[in-house]
């Protein structure tokens, strides 16, 4: 699991292609981690949970398989290219973003960018079904980063970046038609699986949500 809190921007650095799977090599640009890497440990790439199958000198390199490839930005990305690293929480450890599984769901479309006074706002397009998932105020993960969605249209949303975030985090090298890694609400997407599902279960094609739907299935205390 991941906080979505950016801890270090690394370089991609080699790409090599292995039938289906993709191994990359990433250059760990800024201090050392305390403590170091371990080989096998999980670790976010944009987003992207994987598995340091190697550790060198200078970064580590991790296995991308066919399915990640498809579902994320990792494949396209060029020699160069800067990429959010976070580690996986430890048990103890503050929880500053939201919970974050790094299992990307698909992409988003850089359509504007804006500068507001001292911070940006980044609109994305996106497919519908996630948009379905998404509600404004809510979380979002955009290439690993924990954001807070200001706006929520019918084929867009909205993210407004301080400034130390657009500083540590490689969201300020976006440019209109770029695409982010996205992953949506974890809590959310499971609320809203449940939802669907009881409402095809119904003789009525829609129905309100009550309480007593939420208390009977276990959101809400039965007393």
């Amino acid at each position: 699991m991941f906080t979505g809190l950016i801890q270090q921007i690394g370089k991609l650095a080699a790409k090599e292609m292995n039938g289906d799977s993709l191994r990359i090599g990433i250059i760990i640009n800024a201090q050392k981690w305390n403590p170091p890497l371990m080989e096998g440990e999980s670790i976010s790439v944009n987003g992207v949970c994987l598995t340091a199958a190697e550790i060198t000198d200078k970064g580590f390199a991790c296995d991308v398989l066919k399915e990640t490839i498809n579902c994320s930005n990792l494949g396209t990305k060029p020699i160069g290219t800067a990429l959010n690293l976070e580690r996986a929480i430890r048990a103890g450890e503050p929880l500053g973003g939201h919970l974050i599984a790094g299992h990307v769901e698909g992409l988003g479309t850089l359509i504007r960018r804006m500068n507001i006074g001292r911070d940006w706002k980044l609109d994305f397009f996106c497919d519908k079904a996630l948009l379905c998932q998404m509600v404004s105020k809510g979380s979002i993960t955009c290439d690993g980063a924990s954001l807070t969605i200001t706006s929520l249209e019918k084929t867009s949303f909205s993210v407004n970046i301080i400034p130390f975030t657009w500083a540590n985090t490689n969201l300020h090298q976006l440019r209109e038609g770029d695409t982010v890694n996205l992953e949506t609400d974890l809590i959310g997407k499971y609320v809203f699986r449940w939802l669907e599902e009881n409402q095809k279960a119904e003789e009525k094609p829609t129905r309100s949500i009550t309480e007593d739907i939420f208390r009977k299935a276990g959101f809400m205390d039965e007393t």
